[in-house]
């Protein structure tokens, strides 16, 4: 598993790494998630959920982290401070998820109700181009998004508010919130599968 320092240079900082977050370095952002998304995914298994799980949280969580950085709102404090970050960003919304009423209700159907973008996720790196151009169009994809889809994604996987806090401020009902962010995530999966 390449070291994400070892990337950049030798002797790089979690400084020189968070610039080549803001400056969307491919390579930086690629090394970042390989090197944290195993860990992730032993949580998420370890804890009732499945391969799939762990790669839509890991993904909303490496979302919410680069967002982070780009907007200032990290600033690293040792040497492992952005991977720490990331990982804890992830357990919290694992947590989350398995005190929702969605996970209680999977858990009562037997049904899987949460919604899948592992086709524009980068998982396994298997090709490098390939790969390249899937986080590039994620990223793309996310500024392209109408205000009221940004605004709802953001409050919802950024901010880390609920549902119901989310349809109160918008004014609507839980239900017509919850299908207005499925047809966002939808149209968010097909801007970045046209960008490939």
């Amino acid at each position: 598993m390449p070291k994400v320092t070892a990337i950049i240079d030798q002797e790089s900082s979690q400084i020189q790494i968070v610039r080549a977050i803001k400056n969307n370095d491919l390579k930086v952002l690629k090394a970042l998630y390989q090197a944290n998304y195993h860990k992730v995914k032993a949580l998420v298994l370890s804890n009732n959920g499945s391969i799939a799980h762990a790669k839509d949280i890991y993904q909303d969580a490496f979302i919410a982290v680069w967002k982070n950085i780009k907007n200032d709102k990290f600033t690293p404090k040792n040497d492992t401070a952005i991977d720490g970050y990331l990982y804890t960003i992830a357990k919290n919304k694992w947590m989350d998820y398995l005190r929702s009423k969605r996970y209680k209700k999977t858990l009562v159907t037997s049904y899987e109700t949460h919604f899948n973008i592992s086709d524009i996720t980068i998982d396994e790196f298997s090709d490098d181009n390939t790969n390249d151009e899937r986080l590039h169009s994620v990223m793309q994809s996310f500024k392209h998004l109408g205000l009221p889809c940004k605004t709802l994604l953001t409050k919802f996987y950024f901010e880390k508010k609920s549902m119901r806090d989310i349809a109160k401020e918008l004014k609507l009902d839980a239900a017509s919130t919850r299908n207005k962010k499925y047809r966002c995530m939808q149209k968010l999966r097909k801007l970045a599968l046209n960008l490939k």
